[in-house]
C-alpha cells in the first residue's frame, strides 16, 4: 500500500496544476475563447452555405417522400430558409471546435486527472447529438409526416409552409439531439460528486416520470405509442448514465486506486 505521505504529495502536485488567475485574466481568456468560437461558427456557416441547396433538399426529403413540397407564403421565405439552414447547420458543423474552446476555458480549473476526459467528452457529446438527430430524421420525422398528413389529414388540402415545416423539423431534430446528451450531463454531475449511481437508481421512478413528461412535450405526434418511441431511447440513455456515474464518481475512482495500490 502506498505511503500516506506519497499520496498527500501526489494530491498537492495535482492541485498545484490549478493556476491562480485574476478576474481580468479570466475575462481575457473568456474573450479569447469567444472570438475563436465565433470564427469557427462563421467558418461552419460558410461551409453550410456552399452546400445550402443539398441541405435544403435533405431537410425537405420527409415531405418529398409523400409527394409534397414546402410552400412559400412570403417573398422572403426562401431567403430566410437559406439563412436559417446555413446558421443551424453551420453551428452543427462547428460544434466540435466550439466545444473544444469551452473545454479550454474550463480546463485550467480542473485537476490533472480530470483533464484526461477531454476527448471522451467531445466524442460523446458530438456522437450522442448526431445520434439523436439521426434517430429523429430517420424514424420520427417520416412517421410524423405519414401519420399527420396522409392518415389524419388525408381529407384536407395540404399547404405546408416553409416557416411551419422548418420549425417543426428543427424542433424534432434539435430536441432529440439535445435529449440524447443525457449521459454527458450525468457524467459531469457524477464527476464532480453531485450525484452517484446509487442516487440515480434510487430516484429512477422520478426520472422515468420526468423523461415521459419531456417526451410528451417534444413529441410531435399525439398518440402514446409515438411518445413511448421518444421516451425509450431516453430511458436507455439514463441507464447508460448510471453506468457512467458508477465509473467516474470520485469515491469510485478512489476505491479503484486503493485496490490497485
Amino acid at each position: 500500500m502506498d505511503d500516506p505521505i506519497d499520496k498527500a504529495r501526489a494530491e498537492i502536485k495535482d492541485r498545484a496544476e490549478l493556476p491562480g488567475m485574476s478576474l481580468m485574466e479570466h475575462l481575457e481568456e473568456l474573450r479569447k475563447r469567444l472570438v475563436h468560437s465565433i470564427l469557427y461558427l462563421l467558418g461552419g456557416c460558410a461551409i453550410a452555405y456552399v452546400f445550402n441547396a443539398k441541405l435544403i433538399t435533405w431537410v425537405q426529403q420527409p415531405l418529398l417522400n409523400i409527394g409534397l413540397k414546402m410552400t412559400m407564403t412570403h417573398p422572403t421565405d426562401a431567403l430566410n430558409l437559406m439563412i436559417k439552414s446555413a446558421a443551424v447547420f453551420g453551428a452543427i458543423f462547428a460544434s466540435p471546435f466550439i466545444l473544444y474552446q469551452v473545454w479550454l476555458f474550463i480546463s485550467p480549473g480542473m485537476y490533472a486527472h480530470e483533464k484526461k476526459y477531454v476527448f471522451p467528452f467531445m466524442g460523446a457529446t458530438v456522437g450522442l447529438f448526431l445520434s439523436g438527430a439521426w434517430f429523429g430524421y430517420r424514424y420520427v420525422l417520416p412517421g410524423a409526416m405519414v401519420f399527420l398528413i396522409q392518415d389524419i389529414g388525408k381529407n384536407y388540402t395540404h399547404m405546408i409552409t416553409i416557416e411551419d415545416y422548418t420549425g417543426f423539423f428543427l424542433a424534432v431534430i434539435l430536441g432529440l439531439g439535445v435529449t440524447f446528451e443525457l449521459p454527458v450531463l450525468i457524467f459531469f454531475l457524477a464527476l464532480f460528486g453531485i450525484v452517484d449511481a446509487k442516487f440515480l437508481l434510487k430516484h429512477i421512478r422520478y426520472a422515468i416520470l420526468l423523461i415521459f413528461l419531456i417526451a410528451a412535450i417534444i413529441c410531435p405526434l399525439p398518440d402514446p405509442i409515438s411518445m413511448c418511441l421518444f421516451a425509450s431511447p431516453m430511458l436507455v440513455l439514463y441507464l447508460i448514465g448510471v453506468g457512467v456515474a458508477l465509473v467516474v464518481h470520485p469515491e469510485r475512482r478512489k476505491a479503484r486506486e486503493a485496490k490497485r495500490a
